[in-house]
């Protein structure tokens, strides 16, 4: 079909202001396909583009400027005045004025897109900007003669419809060039760029403020110098990470906690790293100045091993206009952006347990470092996680302290590949406004923007605060040895806080004396030790945040009851194998939900994945709320969990574990993003907010958690004894030797022993399906929090022997230690196989092969905290004289043998006389596994026969 034969003429466009009114939007689509391809567009509106005036040019051209501002010019075309003597048939083509004014909106436009490469950005000015060719007026055919002719200014956010060429060009230039440079083009929103457009160019580069507004700028300057000189006095050439260069990050985090509480924020959760850290704490949270003294003079107490100053977390409640706000600031590592994804877990689950899907009631906020937001892969994760169901917060401020420099690497071609550092932001269209850190004023105007913005549109906003670290990287380092040119500009340039007084006292807004008491009365504050923040709430509302004493100072070894009565099993049974009506379940699910039902009646045995979800189920239904995360969570990697039912005659879903009764507990399942560190960082930050509950997270198999292990190191296996965090998460990682080669064998179970030290975890390794039952059940029941590490089956699931029946969900516990229940006569046993995991059912089998009634197999179902009394208690039921070996599976230089062989030793020796403990099982490797499965059958009939004896 041809299209161009339902259109009217161009002259009938014109006549009929088919151009303006409701028809902008289409023509403005059409425009922007035809800059991308104009054989995209029928043919007579291709002529009718092809006529706008062209640019020749070896680096640019008008189609690299695709726009949606023409709107407004496409609008007026039709009623545009002639301002020239010419007239022009009504068949002519447009006029030279017409063609004047399409550039001079293609010009406003080059300044949206390209304006922030001519902002005045760095304070030292060390780099000078290369020239922006868009932002010529002879780029578009336009020349000085042209100031004052006046144009119509589209959709430029001036206060009028039309003005002169100079007017337009002073309005941009001060908007998109000054000390703010705002990139927001690469948004596809028409709504989110226009809201952008109209804020800033509305007010130019900032709005003017009242006095009292720049008083209360310069105090919280003065603050922030303040205690950077009363420290670097007090404790000279001490590590700190002083904030020198970046004072103007208070006044902005001050108007950002301010204005989102006045917005009806009741909590706002920080997380940074070590920069400027000890000033927030100070000027920001009201942590008494003393208390930070005690800290550096070696006074202060701590639980566990303690932490350096620059990774203390804190919280506080203070006043907005909004009402109290609560403000957390998260304990962090050394590990640069690592915080980030904890913060977001954190916030969501205070949004959850407030009820607040939007976003509104809690707020996050992230301070990045300009090396580290460029350089680490977990930010992108994060970014990615933003807008996704399972993961996202209603968007997080993202604040940037640039000091142009990542320890020693200043140079951009070393430092990333990107033109700035915040480039990243950019994949998920979040809006970035680059500041200048010297002026102030337009550090608290970009900070109003995204404080808005983020409100307004529940997306991610980043501020890049372009600064300078006045004394390198910390304060025992000497910067001149790597940045010479850098730091003998910084020894000459004065203090943000002196610039911005100076330019106060000019502006007649303040005196010098008026300053000198200011500074004064700072001095005096900080000397009493009293807090520095005013608007801090002595006497907090305790019902902002939630109260972790119950979950304080418990054993590992605590009792629980785990039991269900069979009537309420099979009652929840019931619940969860019923399907919607009308709900078409493909073939094999629902074979499997009609298996449940027989499981539930006794009709068959248990298998895992009926004993699991049964597991999430009675914990539901006893209000314990369930959240659970990971790679094809719902559906279970080895297709064994099922708690996610897809229709197959339309697009729908069904979780049966949501629908088991009004009043129970909320669980939630999603299946995440293809990300271990981001993901796993972020349940870690949830678990920490939502003591009450079940947070797991699966690894589609065990060794995906490689890639997330500074988060195990130096948050979930530390962050108790470093920062007294407790935390109940619960990860499940699939882990068994099944010949299917070396990358997925291992959940790596020798490293979470390796990190086991002081009850700070528990790892445990469940071998049939009552133990996970049991085991889900007491982590969420017990009052104890702390990690859980499982060693999850992949075989096991569906194994004919790892099954239980109905009557061991109703009234058994987890069983830290199994005796073997085939040994009819202990008396005659002379060898006995400790052994964890699968491996007791290939040693099982073997057994039962060779008939060798005389070894007994005892399972170590908890390896960490090892249950000591229990394992001496079923030692003794066997000879004094037996032998007494440790099997595992994986070589000897991995899994468990190398940090219990020293306990179990111990414990043989005490039960039984003259028995030597040995090890049997694959020998050193520097691979996990075999990866050809005749060599894998073989290692393990070996170890198998060896064990055996």
């Amino acid at each position: 079909m041809d299209e161009s034969k339902d259109l009217p003429s161009m002259e009938q466009q014109r006549s009929t202001s088919h151009l303006s009114g409701g028809n902008a939007a289409y023509v403005e689509d059409l425009y922007e396909a035809y800059l991308k391809d104009p054989n995209d567009v029928p043919q007579q509106w291709r002529e009718y583009f092809d006529r706008l005036p062209k640019v020749e040019s070896t680096t640019h051209a008008v189609r690299d400027l695709p726009h949606s501002v023409l709107r407004a010019q496409f609008a007026r075309i039709s009623k545009m005045r002639v301002r020239t003597e010419a007239t022009r048939s009504q068949d002519s083509q447009a006029t030279e004025y017409e063609r004047k004014q399409v550039r001079v909106v293609q010009m406003i436009s080059a300044y949206r897109q390209r304006g922030h490469q001519k902002a005045q950005l760095d304070p030292l000015a060390l780099h000078p900007r290369a020239p922006v060719p868009d932002l010529e007026l002879e780029f578009h055919e336009l020349s000085e003669a042209d100031l004052d002719t006046v144009f119509q200014v589209g959709s430029l956010y001036i206060g009028k419809a039309d003005a002169t060429l100079a007017e337009i060009r002073a309005a941009v230039e001060k908007t998109y060039c000054n000390t703010i440079g705002a990139e927001f083009m690469h948004i596809v929103n028409t709504d989110e760029r226009h809201w952008i457009m109209s804020r800033m160019e509305s007010v130019r580069s900032a709005p003017v403020l009242d006095r009292e507004s720049r008083i209360q700028i310069l105090r919280r300057l003065i603050k922030a110098e303040g205690l950077e000189k009363s420290l670097a006095s007090k404790y000279p050439g001490t590590k700190r990470f002083g904030l020198e260069g970046g004072e103007s990050l208070i006044p902005m985090m001050a108007e950002a906690i301010q204005r989102s509480g006045g917005y009806g924020a009741k909590e706002v959760c920080i997380g940074m790293a070590h920069r400027g850290r000890l000033n927030v704490l100070v000027n920001i949270l009201g942590k008494n100045p003393s208390e930070l003294f005690d800290e550096f003079e070696g006074r202060a107490s701590y639980f566990g091993s303690g932490d350096v100053k620059y990774h203390q977390g804190f919280s506080s409640n203070i006043m907005t206009p909004g009402g109290e706000v609560h403000l957390a600031l998260a304990f962090n590592p050394s590990h640069l952006e690592i915080v980030s994804p904890v913060i977001e877990g954190s916030v969501r689950a205070r949004q959850d347990r407030r009820k607040d899907t939007t976003g509104d009631a809690v707020v996050p906020i992230v301070i990045h470092g300009d090396a580290s937001f460029a350089g680490q892969g977990v930010v992108m994760e994060t970014f990615q996680m933003s807008q996704t169901r399972g993961y996202k917060t209603g968007g997080t401020l993202h604040i940037v302290i640039n000091n142009q420099v990542g320890f020693t690497t200043s140079r951009q071609e070393d430092a990333r590949s990107t033109e700035y550092c915040t480039d990243i932001a950019k994949m998920v269209q979040a809006p970035i406004f680059h500041v200048n850190g010297d002026d102030p004023e337009a550090v608290v105007f970009a900070t109003q923007l995204a404080v808005d913005f983020r409100n307004q549109f529940k997306k991610d906003v980043v501020i890049d605060l372009v600064c300078y670290r006045r004394r390198g990287h910390n304060e025992a380092d000497e910067p001149s040895v790597t940045q010479p040119m850098m730091y003998a500009t910084i020894k000459g340039h004065a203090s943000t806080r002196d610039l911005y007084a100076q330019r106060l006292i000019t502006e007649d807004v303040l005196t010098k004396d008026e300053d000198d008491a200011l500074m004064e009365r700072y001095r005096e504050s900080l000397d009493r030790g009293e807090p520095m923040v005013a608007q801090l709430v002595m006497e907090p509302n305790t019902g902002l945040f939630v109260d972790w004493k119950p979950f304080i100072g418990h054993s590992w070894d605590i009792e629980c009851d785990t039991t269900v009565a069979l009537s309420r099993l099979r009652e929840l049974a019931e619940g969860m194998g019923q399907v919607p009506e009308g709900f078409a379940v493909q073939r094999q699910v629902k074979k499997l939900i009609e298996d449940r039902n027989k499981m539930a009646a006794g009709a068959l045995e248990v298998n895992w994945g009926f004993a699991e979800n049964m597991a999430y189920a009675t914990l539901l239904a006893e209000g314990y709320p369930v959240r659970m995360t990971g790679q094809d969570v719902g559906r279970g990697t080895f297709s064994h969990r099922h708690a996610v039912l897809h229709a197959q005659n339309k697009h729908h879903a069904h979780v049966p574990l949501q629908h088991l009764s009004e009043d129970q507990a909320e669980f939630n399942i999603y299946d995440s993003l293809l990300s271990e560190e981001a993901v796993l960082a972020f349940e870690y930050g949830y678990a920490t907010t939502a003591p009450t509950g079940l947070v797991i997270w699966e690894a589609q198999f065990g060794d995906f958690a490689n890639g997330a292990q500074v988060v195990i190191d130096q948050f979930i296996t530390s962050g108790e004894y470093k920062w007294a965090r407790l935390c109940g998460l619960t990860m499940l990682l699939p882990h068994g030797y099944e010949g299917q080669g070396p990358e997925h064998s291992s959940a790596r179970l020798e490293r979470y022993l390796q990190l086991s030290a002081q009850e700070n975890i528990q790892v445990c390794v469940p071998s049939t399906p009552a133990q996970v039952f049991h085991m889900l059940r007491r982590q969420a029941i017990r009052p104890l929090r702390k990690p859980l590490i499982v060693m999850s089956p992949k075989s096991l699931l569906r194994h004919k022997a790892a099954v239980s029946t109905m009557d061991e969900l109703a009234t058994g516990q987890f069983q830290n230690v199994i005796d073997d229940p085939h040994v009819a006569d202990k008396s005659a046993v002379t060898r006995v196989v400790l052994c964890s995991g699968k491996v007791f059912y290939d040693l099982d089998a073997a057994r039962d092969e060779k008939g060798s009634e005389h070894v007994a197999l005892v399972r170590i179902e908890q390896l960490y905290p090892l249950p000591e009394a229990q394992l001496k208690e079923v030692l003794s039921n066997y000879p004094r004289e037996a032998n007494v070996v440790w099997c595992q599976e994986e070589p000897m230089n991995q899994g468990a043998w190398y940090s219990i062989q020293d306990p179990l030793r111990r414990l043989v020796s005490l039960s039984m006389f003259g028995a030597e403990l040995r090890y049997i099982g694959r020998t050193a490797s520097a691979s996990v596994s075999a990866g050809y499965m005749a060599l894998h059958v073989k290692e393990q009939d070996a170890f198998i026969s060896a064990a055996l004896g």
